[in-house]
């Protein structure tokens, strides 16, 4: 039988807003339908897209280069970590600060870890940029000694905004632990027994970029 297939990503529209003070994407036409039809034919219509958005849109993953100057790029990121992984799903809902223990992580070596906190519901709202779940830097510490694949939330950030400092993405991008936030859907996941996939464009000198996450049930 087939796998069942859930989309774990955002949609991306053109004034999307995904985390306060980001440039919002811009979507428009660069060959429309009218346009094609001179050019081709009548009846005979291509459309051409124009996309300007920041990197950091929607559903995305960061590389270390995010948070690093030797760190690698989109180009550097190893497919074995976001293709196809096997994965589990950690239901923390009703947690601000989510501290993930040993036992949360027996047996998840080179697998993703997608962390619920069902915070996605309001996503393009007020809410979803206030208050939101993140892990605690012990967490971030547990998951590279446990040797996972990579990690993912659903919410606005894996770590705190109260401040500027960003332990989990520090501890994670150091040990080349790609981070996907953003997600969504989760609750349509088991706790286990799925693979995971969020493959970012091959770009060279971008340390993120928004994903097609989803997963293979």
């Amino acid at each position: 039988m087939a796998p069942r297939l859930i989309d774990l990503s955002h949609d991306i529209t053109d004034g999307l807003v995904t985390y306060p003070g980001l440039p919002v994407p811009a979507i428009r036409d660069h060959l429309g339908r009218d346009a094609a039809e001179e050019i081709y034919g009548p009846g005979i219509t291509f459309q051409i897209g124009v996309v300007e958005m920041c990197t950091n849109t929607g559903t995305y993953l960061d590389t270390p280069f995010h948070r690093y100057a030797d760190g690698h790029d989109l180009a550097g990121l190893a497919l074995e970590r976001v293709a196809g992984v096997p994965a589990v799903c950690l239901d923390r809902r009703g947690v601000e600060a989510i501290e993930l223990t040993d036992e949360d992580l027996v047996g998840t070596a080179g697998h993703a870890v997608l962390v619920r906190t069902d915070h996605s519901v309001h996503f393009g709202t007020e809410r979803y940029l206030e208050g939101h779940p993140f892990l605690t830097a012990t967490s971030a510490e547990r998951l590279v000694a446990a040797g996972v694949a990579c990690v993912g939330i659903d919410s606005l950030n894996i770590d705190s905004t109260e401040g500027g400092e960003r332990p989990v993405h520090s501890i994670l991008l150091r040990n080349e632990i790609p981070i996907i936030e953003h997600l969504r859907g989760l609750q349509q996941l088991p706790a286990d027994g799925f693979d995971f996939t969020a493959v970012p464009p091959k770009i060279v000198g971008a340390g993120t970029f928004t994903v097609r996450a989803f997963a293979a049930v």
